[in-house]
């Protein structure tokens, strides 16, 4: 059991970078069909001044950094909230239960945005990236006499 827990332990930060690319990818595809409607939808692509436009537009935004692992934790913050203002809004008069009122995908969403605003982004970002950088440029340099 140690053997699979110590696999699991350095497993850990690659599947958590994944899983915030995986729902990036879907979360902007969301996006790109209300703002670019892209792939087509029946509906069109949404006013851009419109409620649904002004979400849409933070779908693709905010998905497309979540994917790439910039400014994850601000981004995911604001985006579980709107998707917490999504299923009250859209999905709760329909119903309480989530199964009932269709807004699984908009509860998923919320909490999983809220674990990565929580978490971070793990690995393959460019957070993780700028803060190398910035701990690399800002560790102090040895004296030319200490060496």
């Amino acid at each position: 059991m140690a053997n699979f827990d110590t696999l699991t332990a350095a497993a850990t930060p690659r599947v958590h970078g994944i899983m915030r690319i995986i729902i990036g990818f879907l979360f902007t595809a969301h996006g790109s069909q209300k703002v670019l409607n892209i792939p087509a939808s029946p509906n069109g692509a949404a006013d851009l001044f419109s409620f649904m436009g002004f979400a849409g537009a933070l779908e693709l935004i905010g998905g497309l950094l979540i994917m790439v692992g910039l400014f994850t934790r601000i981004t995911a913050f604001i985006l579980s909230g709107m998707m917490a203002v999504a299923y009250f809004m859209v999905h709760a008069p329909q119903g309480f239960l989530p199964i009932v009122n269709k807004g699984e995908l908009a509860v998923l969403y919320s909490f999983v945005f809220l674990f990565l605003s929580a978490a971070g982004a793990g690995a393959y970002s460019l957070d993780g990236l700028l803060s190398r950088r910035v701990s690399v440029a800002s560790s102090p340099q040895p004296a030319a006499d200490a060496i």
